[in-house]
């Protein structure tokens, strides 16, 4: 009688762990947010982000013209101001692409830096058994070179080798080239990173103004918001931290082709006071900026600023220097001079609103037969006024531009053209006695510069960035990494001598000039050539 054995049963399989559906959630977001293919749709969408910052004007650089466009579209700048199209860059949608572009390079690129130094760490690896099967391949044939010269061959051509002894007596010699593709585009993806570093703390941390700085001493012009035409600093940045220093231009001087009129060189010379030293006279010009301690001085324009002396009814003269903007490029100008502290009765000491002057009109450097001037230098220089009598409405406080009279005024008639159909023409030194035997002069003008006034810490930052992502983008396009074996076996006896070579090579990415360069490293290893 035979006797079964009863075996225990085995345990029961634990029950599968169900997976956690958040973690893989965030994995796989994380995945598809670090991919390359996510990071080239984020920098597109970068770019086209930017696009509104070009199209609508920006506070930040021109609220004037933010000003403007709110009275040129009444029912549209409302929207756009929600939308932020008057801060593209500051809004929080561009601010939003900024960042994921930004995290998702750091995850793009930090796991393909890691791969990267892993993989120069390496060895070529061994080379196949069968050779014949590779995309280049060359049949065994007896060469007189031996493994260790043809390893110092490929060596001399910047190859990375490694000799590799086999139990059959082979010997086989791996190369490998192209590196700098992956270094390339990994410089590239750093630089970029570093830019976009830059961006951001230029942003915060960066200021800039414009002034339009008119020649003389009594229009110096020293580093506070107050005395900008206008001005943005960053979110770190407060008027306390702006630099000290004050500027009085000098001189300026603008030269042009004598035939067409087109600018050949502009240079401005400026007295300047740091940190309340002594005065220093610099030169600067267009693409050469005053270098200052934390700013920069940037020279973008220039024109031509009137000045005029008015003599109001009672006897009592002010004089006004007041730039006039160019409206083309033969510095055909237009301009206001705005006086609302005249025509005070000297009796009650009281001024009458309804006796303010204003005179606008146009100053032509050279004339000609026309409304528009020859000739950007001073040549014959004169200046058209139209003169105007009323409330110039500026005591209520609503901004205006310091170029043009308020037409409003105009309009209503508060504001009236007391000169006539015609502007009236003066050249320098005439005086015009106007109906109530008030004066005014043309005593002159003085060239004015405008100045772009900037400080940004992260500057060389970005250039450095820029430059790098060039050296990467060249390096990543002229790089081809690929790899070429040896074997080499002993000859047989019947043979001359030497070795018996076989040869095959792999290009790892796209390299039409592989061939060639297969087939001459071949052709080295049967000649003995080095």
């Amino acid at each position: 009688m035979t006797v079964v054995e009863e075996r225990p049963a085995p345990p029961a399989a634990p029950p599968p762990r169900r997976p956690n559906r958040l973690w893989a959630l965030l994995r796989n977001s994380w995945r598809q947010l670090t991919s390359m293919r996510t990071a080239l749709v984020l920098l597109f969408l970068l770019a086209v982000a930017a696009i509104p910052g070009s199209i609508f004007p920006q506070r930040a650089v021109d609220s004037q013209r933010v000003t403007e466009y709110y009275a040129a579209h009444p029912k549209l700048a409302p929207v756009l101001e929600r939308l932020g199209g008057f801060e593209v860059y500051a809004s929080p949608w561009f601010a939003s692409i900024y960042l994921l572009l930004f995290t998702s390079l750091i995850g793009c690129v930090i796991p393909r830096l890691l791969d990267h130094i892993r993989s120069l760490r390496l060895a070529p690896p061994d080379a196949p058994k069968r050779l014949d099967r590779l995309p280049q391949s060359a049949p065994a044939v007896e060469s007189s070179k031996t493994p260790a010269e043809l390893a110092a061959m490929l060596r001399k051509r910047r190859f990375r080798v490694k000799l590799r002894e086999h139990d059959d007596g082979s010997v086989t010699v791996s190369a490998e080239k192209g590196h700098l593709k992956e270094t390339g585009n990994l410089i590239f993806h750093f630089a970029l990173l570093a830019v976009l570093i830059g961006v951001g703390f230029g942003h915060w941390y960066g200021w800039h103004g414009n002034r339009i700085l008119v020649a003389g001493a009594d229009q110096g012009f020293c580093n506070s918001l107050a005395q900008y035409d206008d001005s943005t600093l960053g979110p770190r940045v407060t008027a306390a931290d702006l630099p000290n220093f004050c500027l009085t231009l000098n001189n300026f001087e603008a030269s042009y082709q004598p035939d067409t009129g087109q600018p050949k060189g502009f240079e401005a010379t400026v007295g300047v006071t740091e940190d309340d030293g002594p005065v220093q006279t610099r030169d600067f010009t267009v693409n050469d900026p005053l270098r200052l301690h934390h700013a920069n001085v940037h020279l973008i324009g220039h024109g031509y600023a009137v000045t005029v002396r008015y003599t109001d009814r009672y006897g009592e003269s002010q004089t006004k220097t007041v730039p006039f903007l160019p409206v083309d490029g033969m510095f055909t100008s237009e301009g206001v001079a705005q006086f609302p502290d005249v025509n005070i009765d000297p009796k009650t000491n009281k001024r009458d609103a309804t006796l303010q002057m204003g005179f606008e009109g146009r100053y032509l450097p050279t004339v000609g037969t026309g409304a528009t001037s020859t000739y950007p230098a001073e040549n014959a220089p004169a200046l058209f006024l139209t003169a105007y009598r009323g409330d110039l409405g500026l005591d209520v406080g609503t901004p205006g531009s310091v170029y043009s009279l308020d037409q409003g005024q105009i309009e209503t008639g508060d504001l009236k053209n007391i000169s006539g159909e015609r502007p009236h023409e003066l050249k320098v030194g005439e005086t015009w006695t106007l109906d109530d035997g008030s004066k005014l002069e043309f005593v002159g003008t003085r060239p004015y510069a405008t100045l772009a006034i900037r400080y940004d810490p992260t500057q060389s930052l970005i250039l450095v960035g820029a430059v790098l992502g060039l050296i990467g983008l060249m390096l990543s396009l002229g790089g081809h990494r690929r790899r070429v074996w040896f074997r080499a076996l002993p000859a047989s006896p019947d043979s001359s001598g030497g070795t018996l070579l076989a040869a095959g090579g792999l290009p790892r990415t796209d390299y039409p000039g592989f061939t060639d360069e297969f087939a001459s490293l071949v052709k080295a290893a049967e000649e003995g050539n080095p």
